[in-house]
């Protein structure tokens, strides 16, 4: 390949990227949760979700620590020799 094929080949490469660098949205230095901190304060609908989801997971305790504790009733049979 001729040094000028791969210039031409390089510059046509260089535009594209110019081009999708302006595409691009903007990077932005504040991460997305710090700009949707407080959008739900003093919501009703978001405090009766909050209360859901906290008597859900503790519906579920009583059934990890059954699965839990027949997890320590397992007893290993002795070898038979």
């Amino acid at each position: 390949m001729l040094s000028t094929d791969l210039e031409i080949r390089l510059a046509a490469l260089e535009a594209e990227v110019a081009l999708l660098k302006r595409l691009l949205p903007a990077v932005s230095e504040t991460p997305w949760w710090e700009k949707i901190v407080g959008t739900f304060a003093d919501d009703p609908a978001y405090e009766e979700a909050m209360q859901f989801g906290q008597q859900y997971r503790q519906s579920l305790k009583p059934l990890a620590e059954e699965a839990s504790e027949s997890k320590h009733k397992f007893t290993v049979p002795p070898a038979k020799f």
